[in-house]
């Protein structure tokens, strides 16, 4: 399995077309968002992965999410997957994570122990 792409998110939504495909509505795609008061802050961020299944794969896996704070793990998430060889799918992962300050965490995703895809979240000081 490969991870397609990892994003956060404000918001999304899933339609089914006439013929029978499906359509992702990703809304407030970010990298970086303002704190909405003093720090220390906690956000519970979207991050969608999006993941695609060669068509000669079994269809079964384990997505793992890292939030990571410099070298430091501040947050875990494994989660099954379980998609039809050949088809697409996604996972929804969220997390609590704080910040005492302004600065980045970042979202260490994988697939299997495989190739990491690396997503920041940067939040700024309140404007």
């Amino acid at each position: 399995m490969q991870i397609v792409a990892a994003l956060f998110v404000d918001n999304f939504d899933i339609r089914q077309e006439a013929d029978g495909s499906a359509r992702l509505d990703l809304t407030g795609v970010h990298f970086s968002t303002s704190a909405m008061s003093d720090f220390p802050i906690a956000l519970e961020p979207h991050l969608i992965v999006l993941v695609r299944c060669p068509a000669d794969h079994g269809g079964l896996g384990a997505l793992e999410v890292k939030f990571m704070r410099d070298e430091t793990q501040i947050a875990r998430n494994v989660q099954p997957l379980q998609i039809d060889p050949g088809k697409f799918n996604y996972r929804l992962v969220k997390a609590e994570l704080s910040w005492d300050e302004p600065g980045t965490i970042e979202a260490h995703c994988c697939i299997d122990q495989g190739p990491v895809t690396v997503v920041p979240l940067t939040v700024n000081p309140p404007a």
